[in-house]
């Protein structure tokens, strides 16, 4: 990789090497706490759908451990934020191929949980954020154009449920057949509500109506409520 420059962030390979190694000592630190309590999804095995849980207990132990930091990559880190910039969670695509939780600091993608989809991929990826492959999820349309490949499923918009349409304005079917509502996850219900559901209703406008047979599958589960 060549190194990136500009008026706050110059790290050459051997410091992002630095901070690889850091990111998977902590990496390991969460494994050993993270893997007993979560050791499967559905059928899946730890870490697999896990990107969420790992980014997440990483980020804790970087605020924990950056204050009083003595490894060279933490050190890297921690000069960022000495010049303002900010550690921070990010949520988005990858590559228009599959959701991803990460951070970021400054320009740089910080991915601790690399290996959540394909466990033969690195723990750990430390790219300029403008080559990353990763963009921040801004509507539905995108939404949508992502879930159907990363979960392999079916969208269609949500006719079952009208009342909840606005904030979950998606009906998703699997492979195997099964169904469910979305998206009610932080940042898509922030996307609905910010647009004053507009969002809602332009993705409700270009999706197609449900089989009927989840239709009426839906009623009668809705009808014993």
């Amino acid at each position: 990789m060549n190194p990136i420059q500009n008026a706050n962030l110059q790290w050459d390979n051997d410091q992002i090497n630095a901070i690889v190694a850091e990111l998977a000592r902590l990496r390991l630190l969460v494994d050993l706490e993270l893997a007993p309590r979560y050791p499967y999804l559905g059928t899946k095995i730890y870490p697999i759908g896990r990107c969420k849980e790992i980014r997440d207990a990483v980020f804790v132990k970087l605020q924990q451990q950056l204050p009083d930091a003595t490894e060279p990559g933490l050190l890297l880190l921690r000069d960022q934020l000495a010049k303002g910039e900010s550690l921070k969670k990010i949520w988005g695509a990858l590559r228009g191929v599959y959701f991803q939780n990460a951070m970021s600091i400054g320009e740089w993608y910080l991915d601790v949980s690399n290996d959540t989809v394909n466990p033969n991929k690195p723990r750990i990826e430390v790219l300029p954020l403008a080559t990353s492959g990763f963009s921040e999820v801004t509507s539905f349309e995108q939404f949508t154009s992502v879930a159907r490949l990363y979960w392999e499923v079916e969208v269609y918009r949500n006719d079952v449920c009208p009342a909840l349409a606005p904030y979950m304005p998606l009906l998703y079917i699997s492979k195997s057949g099964t169904c469910w509502l979305g998206e009610a996850t932080d940042n898509m219900l922030a996307i609905a509500t910010k647009s004053q559901f507009l969002a809602s209703e332009g993705i409700l406008s270009t999706l197609p109506a449900p089989p009927q047979q989840a239709v009426l599958g839906w009623q009668q589960a809705l009808s014993t409520v």
